[in-house]
């Protein structure tokens, strides 16, 4: 691990059970990245998102996380999609305020100081105006903006996002790569899973490029150049 990695993966095998998905990933994010993490259905994408996470166990290899100030650092996670029970008649803000249960601890009461951190990301987010509403009323793009700021107040090192754009109109995409935008500027690191080329060249600096079975790293103006898509995917991209 170089000084500047904040995270290391080191021929490390993903899956699920016995079966093996990824093999052999040798990956380093840097402190300030913002990498997107590409690939086909299947590829492995989720998977090692969520291996990363610690939700899916490594069949193999190691993931070393650089230290913040002496401890681990704290990963935020913002999953494609957030689905509640419609019988709990939950707020946008009671949604964010939930990422204040793992310091507060279960069945405690959440102190004013929390709150008001759940008040300033969904301010960060530019949800405020939702905070009353019920989070299953929600269009896609507000969820998605109110799942980053339940993310943003667990306080996180490192940001984590499944897929945040997808099945978005172009103007609820906007909306949530300038909220993404904002806190990597901030100095927040992110790992996004992203499908959408334009997307990606627009916001992210590196991509990491799953493919038959294979992790390809590099800054994007190398790995989605025309020539580098074509013979990556074996296929005539017309861009």
């Amino acid at each position: 691990m170089s000084d500047q990695s904040f995270l290391t993966l080191t021929d490390l095998s993903v899956g699920y059970g016995r079966k093996v998905i990824l093999s052999g990933v040798n990956v380093e994010l840097e402190m300030r990245s913002f990498t997107a993490l590409l690939g086909p259905n299947g590829s492995g994408k989720s998977t090692l998102l969520k291996t990363i996470l610690g939700i899916t166990p490594p069949l193999a290899g190691k993931i070393r996380f650089s230290p913040i100030q002496g401890r681990e650092p704290v990963l935020g996670y913002v999953p494609q999609r957030e689905a509640f029970d419609t019988t709990f008649l939950l707020s946008s803000f009671e949604v964010v305020v939930m990422a204040a249960c793992g310091r507060v601890g279960a069945g405690r009461r959440i102190p004013k100081a929390e709150k008001q951190r759940a008040r300033e990301c969904l301010a960060q987010t530019g949800t405020s105006d939702l905070a009353a509403r019920r989070f299953s009323e929600l269009s896609g793009g507000q969820k998605q903006r109110v799942l980053i700021a339940r993310a943003l107040a667990t306080k996180p090192d490192f940001l984590l996002l499944d897929e945040p754009t997808s099945g978005l109109d172009a103007g609820a995409v906007q909306l949530v790569m300038d909220v993404l935008k904002t806190v990597h500027s901030a100095g927040l690191p992110i790992l996004m899973v992203n499908h959408d080329l334009p997307v990606v060249r627009r916001y992210a600096q590196t991509v990491i490029w799953l493919h038959n079975g294979e992790a390809l790293q590099g800054p994007v103006a190398d790995l989605l150049s025309r020539d580098r898509i074509e013979e990556v995917l074996k296929i005539e991209t017309g861009a």
